[in-house]
């Protein structure tokens, strides 16, 4: 979590502390600085095609108004830039190529994908609501 949301994540489970049932929402976004041309080198793909950053967040809601009590958690990632596509590339040689990307994509560990990171945000929910 950035140092500079602490505070704001300290006074919220105190917050929190105070009631006896709260909302904790995840939320992912996605930044996309595609269109900017001075950011599109060092970010990783993002949703559909875009190219930025994710932002994962955890919410503290106060259930019968739906209030914000604030961020409890917060992380910020990108994902590792896409190589660069050959020109003069075959479809039997594209589909090997996509075939051993989804093979190395299923054998990384699992502290490198994104389901860990909605985890995290779980985690870090009860961790600050108790």
């Amino acid at each position: 979590m950035p140092i500079s949301l602490q505070p704001h994540s300290q006074m919220t489970a105190e917050t929190v502390a105070e009631y006896d049932v709260v909302l904790c929402v995840g939320d992912t976004t996605f930044l996309d600085y595609g269109s900017i041309a001075a950011k599109k080198e060092g970010y990783g793909a993002i949703g559909k095609g875009g190219n930025g950053l994710i932002l994962h967040s955890a919410l503290a809601i106060e259930v019968e108004k739906g209030q914000s009590l604030g961020i409890l958690w917060q992380k910020l990632w990108n994902r590792e830039p896409k190589q660069k596509l050959p020109k003069d590339e075959t479809p039997t040689q594209k589909k090997k190529r996509q075939a051993a990307a989804r093979k190395k994509a299923r054998n990384r560990p699992f502290e490198q994908k994104v389901l860990l990171q909605v985890g995290r945000s779980t985690h870090h929910c009860r961790k600050s609501c108790k």
